[in-house]
């Protein structure tokens, strides 16, 4: 098996794999699940070909299940910051992160009709779980779900996510390396108007002598192909479109989570640089794009849990945050590249054809410019 930073645990090529070079020191596996205790899930749904028959497909979707503190802890959260760079889109459980700086339970992410179904399942899967967090019925819980919209892929007036696909992805979650592109709540996604969807990367920081891991995790289905950038390069001007579909930028899912302790107004300036973060690939916020991102501090577990005592929380200062801001625009930017390279094209619903980005063309052009790496010097 190849290193997990070349190719995904099913043989998927990542963006190092194919020479393309980014700055800083990623993780073991490059991807938010170096983060001590994170787990990803998918569950993915893909059947059906030929004309859209609204409940009946063809289905291009699925659900994805970010656990914070894994599934042994599957109630528990951490201290969280929320941006909304521009927002048409969900991400529900946001207006309680703004009050009181937490984020409980699994965070999910699907498609954009789906994201209802995505915050109950997951809220039953918790009360089936953890009976006691619930047995005085004050018990609640407001997890985070997000969305993307998969509609020119998908039969998203189908509704074909059900309570068990979201209870699958959660259930299915795990530690180590993951698969990236059209698997879980990415399934049906384009980005930069290929076929775009799950992507993950990651960064070792130090700070004071002490290393730090910033992981994050992409639903890419943002951006428009002229502006794509990779490594500097503007490919997306070197590959004309060969459909006429042309739509408003799309949007996308951020999520970082760090094991450095930051406090909750620390990890809302995180949540903003994501938006640095997909600038790099050249995204900008588009009128109709949901771009919203979320960043977690899995640090002071005892503090975060606290309900009736006076707690004491560590947390770095202010002014030596840089390097995480950097950690994580890198990891974003890396994150929706991985989300990209491999992928395939893949035909939807009334035969909607969406092209996988064209890694031999783009090893090229990055080649032109002085920019290609070896692979194996690339991780």
């Amino acid at each position: 098996m190849e290193h997990p930073h070349i190719r995904t645990p099913g043989g998927k090529l990542r963006a190092r794999g194919a020479g393309i070079p980014f700055p800083g020191e990623p993780g073991p596996c490059n991807a938010i699940t170096d983060v001590a205790g994170v787990e990803v899930g998918y569950c993915t749904l893909n059947r059906g070909d030929g004309a859209l028959v609204v409940g009946q497909g063809p289905v291009r979707t699925g659900v994805t299940a970010i656990l914070p503190r894994g599934r042994a802890q599957g109630a528990d959260g951490a201290f969280a910051g929320y941006f909304s760079y521009n927002g048409n889109g969900e991400m529900c459980g946001t207006h309680w992160i703004e009050e009181a700086g937490r984020c409980d339970g699994p965070i999910t992410i699907t498609n954009s009709h789906s994201v209802g179904i995505a915050r109950d399942a997951t809220i039953r899967w918790i009360v089936e779980r953890f009976p006691r967090k619930f047995d005085t019925g004050n018990g609640f819980a407001m997890p985070v779900a997000a969305e993307t919209l998969d509609g020119y892929l998908n039969d998203v007036n189908g509704f074909h996510v059900r309570e068990e696909h979201v209870f699958a992805a959660i259930d299915s979650a795990r530690t180590g390396a993951i698969e990236e592109g059209s698997v879980g709540g990415g399934t049906g996604m384009r980005c930069f108007e290929f076929k775009g969807g799950s992507g993950t990367a990651s960064r070792i920081v130090s700070v004071d002598g002490v290393r730090y891991t910033v992981g994050a995790f992409v639903q890419a289905n943002h951006g428009l192909r002229h502006l794509c950038t990779i490594a500097g390069v503007p490919v997306g001007q070197y590959l004309p479109k060969t459909g006429t579909v042309r739509e408003d930028g799309g949007s996308i899912i951020g999520v970082v989570v760090t094991d450095a302790p930051l406090l909750p107004h620390q990890l809302k300036r995180v949540a903003r640089r994501c938006a640095s973060g997909i600038a790099r690939s050249g995204a900008i916020p588009s009128n109709s794009s949901g771009d919203l991102f979320l960043a977690l501090s899995v640090a002071n577990s005892a503090a975060f849990h606290e309900t009736e005592r006076l707690s004491s929380a560590q947390f770095l200062p202010d002014f030596v945050l840089s390097p995480i801001f950097e950690a994580t625009v890198q990891s974003i930017d890396e994150a929706v590249i991985n989300s990209l390279v491999g992928n395939r094209t893949m035909v939807g619903r009334d035969g909607h054809t969406v092209e996988g980005l064209p890694v031999g063309q783009v090893r090229e052009l990055l080649r032109r410019h002085g920019r290609l790496v070896e692979p194996s010097l690339a991780s």
